[in-house]
């Protein structure tokens, strides 16, 4: 197997993951459903002795306050649509198809401004790593669209 099918693969691999994630998500969301979300988060994190001045800890809270009764089932809708793309370019990259690599490049590109910001705006390790790990993915995915042999004219 060549370095870039091998670096693909992974690249595959970290998608499939995000989709994962999400689904997952989807199925605590689900058995959530008519309760109140930011309380069980909050007792789950309590739970968990995750210091609660943690930036992380504070923006699941802030954001789990956010999915209320009226719009659980648009918030379900969007992570299963999350999930599905990640999972078709999961799918896409595994298997080398070109248009895969294209959309990896431009997906990934997409989202480091805002992590730019984010990581200006309130510094802490996730968020760098979170951008690290994307500058990387969109990089490969840059030398490996530019590297590629041109069918002759």
């Amino acid at each position: 197997m060549s370095s870039v099918n091998k670096g693909l693969k992974a690249i595959a691999l970290l998608e499939a993951t995000k989709g994962v994630i999400s689904v997952l998500v989807v199925f605590g969301l689900h058995k959530l459903a008519g309760q109140d979300i930011q309380m069980v988060v909050e007792e789950l994190l309590r739970h968990s002795h995750l210091n609660p001045a943690n930036h992380l800890v504070q923006e699941v809270m802030t954001q789990a306050g956010k999915v209320t009764e009226a719009n659980i089932n648009l918030v379900i809708a969007g992570a299963l649509l999350y999930a599905g793309v990640r999972f078709i370019e999961a799918y896409g990259l595994w298997h080398s198809l070109v248009w895969t690599e294209w959309f990896a490049l431009l997906s990934g590109g997409i989202y480091l401004p805002f992590e730019a910001y984010e990581l200006f705006a309130k510094p802490n390790l996730v968020t760098a790593a979170v951008l690290m790990i994307n500058l990387v993915v969109v990089g490969y995915m840059y030398r490996v669209i530019k590297h590629k042999p041109h069918p002759k004219s």
